[in-house]
Order: structure tokens, then sequence, then C-alpha cells
């Protein structure tokens, strides 16, 4: 037992000690690195490793198979037993299980996937080594232009390794990177922010990110106080990312069957069919999508009405969800999508919205016409569910919102709590622009792997004006 300690032999030997009539093992090993800075100076960096070991044991009995879900970090050989028996015992004692299903059998007699006995991938700091210099020269023209930046810069690594009692043995690294960056006026009168998801930081120009950020408080320093109401709006992708993340996650054709949420159709049933936006949109997953790569099999941990751990291990494809405009398809389980009477389709850990125009946004701001006032955002934050049958959402604007008269950015507006549907949005969107990666605000410690347009909104409901953010 003492010599047992790599992911895989950790997973083999919790399979072996198993006693349950199926059993699923994911061992989950993490590796992050990161940089923190504040006044133009770092201030802090660290590297860490750590491990999740998650055991699902199932059971069957006369009325139906129940499942138990056992999760547990810093494992090692000695904690396996313990761990499978508990898992065991919650099985034992839980009623049959819903979502009951045949665990995923192993395809075409593979007993392992390529790599799934090496040792896991990790980060270090070294995947900072041309950004951190970069970065350094960031700081002295911010210094020299009189601003301060603040921010942090995150990357993490994490391999799973699945293994099941029918033979499955799969494995996936995930590399993870996100960069938040804020310029203050020394006053801290005037604050922009700008953040980039990346998976190796050789994409990430902090010269350019910082020069973006100091053309957006020279346009805040003109101050203009606006009532609220609604206004003709520019979303810029990581605002459409954030809204649509809460979209997908609102997505789950169980729910929607049942007439929980804005999917539901009048009289029972799902909106699947049902034309969302007049525009050519399509927002779909793709676990191979280039640059947002993810998981291409079923890692759940726990089950729920999106997600089955007797889907462990189901593979993944590219998905759908609306198809030029029309609703095509929502997140089911095998189990829901029974109930549902829809394909099989889990969700991904990835998010495209595309089929808008040319555009990039600053082309969008130019293409402006008068008739009235026009908002440009930067970012959303503080977003909540309102009213799960409409998906209304409130929230913040944050770290600038910009006023744009005749093509033209001429100041800076007060910040307002909003209270919008997305999928209401996409509904009432008059121009989408050109798709591009973005890192959405709000939902980026969950979601990161989305590529977004900015969308044109006639008549964005600013609710209220909110002071001191």
């Amino acid at each position: 037992m003492s010599g047992v300690n790599k992911p895989h032999e950790i997973v083999e030997r919790a399979l072996e000690l198993s006693r349950a009539d199926g059993c699923v093992v994911i061992a989950n090993e993490t590796s992050t690195a990161n940089l923190r800075w504040a006044g133009n100076a770092l201030t802090t960096n660290g590297v860490t490793r750590g491990r999740t070991l998650t055991v699902v044991a199932t059971v069957d009995g006369g009325r139906g198979t129940a499942s138990g879900v056992v999760s547990r970090s810093a494992v090692t050989a000695e904690d396996l037993e313990p761990l499978v028996r508990a898992a065991e015992a919650a099985a034992r004692e839980a009623g049959p299980a819903e979502d009951a299903q045949p665990l995923v059998e192993a395809g075409g007699g593979a007993a392992a996937s390529a790599g799934f006995t090496d040792a896991p991938d990790e980060t270090s700091s070294e995947v900072f080594a041309a950004f951190a210099p970069a970065l350094g020269e960031s700081f002295a023209q911010a210094r020299a232009g009189g601003r301060e930046l603040y921010g942090f810069a995150n990357h993490e690594v994490v391999t799973s390794y699945l293994g099941t009692s029918t033979g499955l043995r799969l494995r996936h690294d995930q590399p993870t990177g996100s960069l938040e960056i804020n310029a203050k006026s020394p006053d801290r009168t005037r604050s922009a922010w700008a953040g980039q998801a990346t998976r190796d930081f050789t994409d990430v120009d902090p010269a350019a990110i910082d020069a973006e950020l100091a053309r957006r408080l020279v346009w805040a320093q003109r101050k203009v106080e606006l009532p609220a109401g609604r206004y003709e709006t520019l979303l810029p992708p990581t605002a459409v990312a954030d809204l649509l993340i809460y979209q997908f996650w609102s997505s789950a054709a169980r729910d929607a069957a049942e007439g929980r949420t804005v999917f539901s159709k009048p009289g029972g049933g799902t909106r699947v069919g049902e034309k969302l936006t007049e525009l050519p949109l399509t927002l779909r997953s793709d676990p191979a999508e280039p640059g947002l790569e993810a998981a291409p099999f079923v890692i759940a941990h726990s089950s729920g009405d999106d997600a089955s751990v007797f889907d462990n291990g189901l593979p993944l494809t590219a998905t759908d969800w609306i198809r030029d405009g029309v609703l095509n398809q929502l997140i089911t389980t095998r189990h829901t999508a029974g109930l549902t009477d829809l394909p099989v389709a889990p969700g991904v850990d990835n998010l495209i919205l595309e089929g808008g125009g040319p555009r990039s946004l600053e082309e969008m701001v130019a293409a402006t016409e008068g008739g009235g006032p026009c908002l440009l955002l930067t970012c959303l934050w503080y977003i909540r569910e309102v009213d799960p049958a409409t998906l209304l959402l409130t929230g913040l604007t944050r770290d600038g919102v910009y006023l744009v008269e005749g093509g033209e950015v001429v100041g800076e507006v007060n910040n307002f709590r909003f209270n919008e549907s997305p999928v209401s949005l996409l509904s009432r969107a008059t121009e989408a622009g050109r798709t591009e990666r973005t890192l959405p605000r709000e939902w980026g410690d969950w979601f990161t792997r989305a590529a977004m347009p900015a969308l044109r909104i006639p008549d964005f409901n600013m609710s209220s004006v909110s002071k001191g953010v």
C-alpha cells in the first residue's frame, strides 16, 4: 500500500478495494501558479499542488440501483479503504437513484486511454517566463503615464484520471489561465478593467492591454450623469459571455420540461425548435474547439438535473444549443434525455456564440449613429437571478460605462443596476459583431473557455443608478 501514490495507481487501488456492484473513481491532480501586483509592482507569487479523489459506489437492489458519492482532498494510499467504504455505506443508505443507468462501458476493448499511467501535467512559474518581463515593462509605462496597475495572473493545470469497474481508463489534461488588470488614476476617481483567458500565457500582451486601459482612463476624464432608463447599449464580449453562461447553466432539459424555466413551453414540453432571435446566431459547445479545448468525456462528481454520476466517461461531442437563431438542444443526461425525448447532450466546458457580422467592438462604436445616448459597457458583476420563468437577471455595471456620440466615445457615465434576461436580449439584439475569445468577469472562476461577439441592444434596461461602484 505504501507504494501506491501515483494518480493512476490510486484509481486502480480504489477500484480493487470496491465491494460494490459498480464503482467510478475520479482523481484530479491540480497544479497552480500565480502572480499578483499592486501599484505597478509585483506583490506575491506562488505555486501549489493538490489532489482530490471522488469515489462513486453503486449498489443494485430489488427496487433499483443506489449511488453513494464521497470526495476527499489530499488523499494518500492509507486513506483509500476508508474512502471507498464510506462511498459504499452512502450508497446502501440511499434509496434507488432516479438517474440510475448502466455505467459506461469501455469501447473497442481498450483497457486504458493513451497516457493514463503517465504522471500528471504540471504548471510552474516558468509559464510566466515571457509574460512577467513584459508586465514589468508595462509597470514602467503606466508609471510614466500616471496610471497605477493592479491585478493578478493565474495558471492552473488539472489532470483528471477516471476509472470505472466497467473498464474505462480515461485521462484529460486541462490548462486554464486568466489575467485581470485594473488601471486606476492616482486619485482613484477613475478605474478601468481588462481581462483575458489563455491556455499558456504565450498569447498575452501586457503592453497592448495597458494601452487600452490608458485610453479608457482618458475617456473617463469627462463625467456625464445619466438617469435610469432604457438605452441603446453595446455589450462587449465579456459581458455577453457572463449573460450567456448563466443562460447555459439554466438550460437543463428536465427543468424546462417540468415548466420551471424560460425554456418551458406553455402547456407542457420545451421550447426546442422555437426561434429565439432573428439574427442568424449559433450558440454551441465543442470539446475540440481550437484554443478552447475541454474534456471530451463526462466528468461528474455529483448528480443533478444537468449531470449524472452514472454518465461518467460518456463521450462528449460538438453540440449546437441554438442553431441559426433557433433553440436546438437543451442539456440532458442519459436519464433526462429519456424523460424529455431529446437527444443525449451533456454539458461541455466551453461556449461559443457566432454568426454575427465582421465588425469588431471598436468598429461597432464607430458605426453608432445619433438619435439618443448609446452606452458602451466594460463588464458586468454581481449577477443574480430574479425570475427563473423568464431568466430575468439583475446585476451591476463596473469599471467604466462610456457614452458614445457620433461614432466616438465622449465621456464616462455613472454606473447602473440592470434588469435583463439573456434570452430576451438575444431576441432584441439588432447587431452581433465578430466572435472573439473572451474572459467572463463574473463567472471567470468557474467558466473561462468562451468566445463571444459584441451585441448591440436598442433598449437595454438600466433599472436604477448605482452609486459608489
